[in-house]
């Protein structure tokens, strides 16, 4: 049966690509000549699998690096034959991804209130601003982006699109002071790594990134680890078809989780909310259920200490999950968390359903109260 014509859904993961006038105007003046634009490029451009391929492509450039827009991150309206990873070009896509009036309308279409959208050419996190030569360039292209995103993109329509910030990752000061600045502009979402130190950054275990999460905490922010925020993924064999590569994304959240759990964060930092984004439902009981164990099993010659509690307590109380299309995770919601898991459309990634988004919650939630 139908949704209630009074159910409304809202997507905590979209992601945007971002408008060539980004960063227009939004740079300090010394900075202008280096600030992130898109150009032209001629000639042959080569995708992540090593495929060559020639013409005409537009691609972000910042103080002399370039970046393309690969073409999985914007399929929204192609069929999937047409999929694939060659890079994009603004006139290649739907037009949803970049205007934020089309976006709306594109919503709409596909019954959708509300969404939050993750950056792409900064990447899932922001990373790439942090991997500057030149923070000083750093720091202002990131605070250019969330005022972008907050006071445009979000603020164009303010009642349908929740923002989001990036952060300089290489200074959890620094990073704190964002967080207040983004959350005085009434953005309480931050993206972050899922992991990390393979962007070459300290580890979760440690105190390093503590005024970052007490920023979050004192402003009310929640915390977004994306499947692919540490700029990697998973990965089998290296002759493994794109195949797995795409049906295995599950388990960068799996093991984000793992390494969270066990770090000290949820004991020094109760309060906060961390979001386990695009990560899936389907897998969290048995990984609740193997990580208590190993608790009980285990604590006595590893020194691990929840406080009394267990890690699946930890995780009903400080963790929020998502699904796009997960039947198996709806069967044994109660096994979750009822209260913490969220719906994401994924718009205009190839993982989405835009635009028949209501039509498959009707049939996944047919049997939900």
């Amino acid at each position: 049966m139908p949704l209630p014509s009074d159910v409304q859904i809202c997507s905590v993961d979209d992601h945007v690509i971002e408008h060539p006038d980004a960063f227009k105007d939004r740079i300090p003046a010394r900075f202008r000549d280096r600030q992130p634009r898109i150009v032209e490029t001629t000639g042959q451009t080569v995708d992540p699998l090593g495929n060559v391929h020639e013409g005409t492509q537009q691609v972000w450039e910042i103080d002399g690096a370039r970046y393309p827009t690969i073409g999985l991150n914007a399929v929204a309206g192609c069929p999937p034959e047409e999929y694939g990873l060659n890079p994009t070009r603004y006139d290649q896509m739907r037009p949803g991804c970049y205007d934020v009036h089309e976006r709306i309308r594109d919503m709409n279409a596909n019954g959708v209130l509300g969404s939050i959208n993750f950056p792409t050419f900064p990447h899932f996190c922001g990373q790439l601003f942090s991997k500057s030569k030149d923070l000083d360039l750093a720091i202002n292209v990131i605070r250019a982006y969330n005022d972008w995103h907050i006071d445009e993109w979000c603020g164009t329509y303010p009642d349908r699109l929740i923002p989001m910030s990036i952060m300089p990752l290489w200074d959890p000061e620094l990073m704190a002071a964002e967080i207040r600045r983004t959350a005085a502009k009434g953005c309480h979402a931050v993206t972050f790594s899922e992991n990390p130190e393979k962007l070459g950054f300290p580890g979760l275990h440690g105190d390093h990134w503590d005024p970052f999460w007490q920023a979050c905490v004192d402003t009310g922010t929640v915390v977004c680890m994306h499947i692919g925020s540490s700029s990697s993924m998973t990965v089998t064999s290296l002759d493994a078809p794109a195949d797995v590569s795409i049906a295995i994304t599950p388990m960068n959240s799996y093991l984000a989780l793992n390494d969270l759990m066990w770090t000290p964060v949820f004991r020094k930092f109760p309060q906060v909310v961390v979001a386990l984004s695009e990560g899936g439902i389907g897998w969290i009981p048995y990984a609740l259920e193997r990580m208590d164990y190993t608790y009980e099993h285990h604590r006595a010659w590893t020194g691990a200490d929840f406080g009394g509690l267990t890690p699946s307590d930890i995780f009903r109380r400080n963790v929020s999950t998502c699904f796009i299309d997960d039947a198996t995770g709806i069967r044994i919601r109660d096994l979750v968390n009822l209260d913490m898991i969220t719906w994401e459309c994924d718009y205009p990634h190839s993982d989405s359903n835009w635009p028949s988004s209501r039509q498959h919650l009707e049939k996944l939630l047919a049997a939900v109260p």
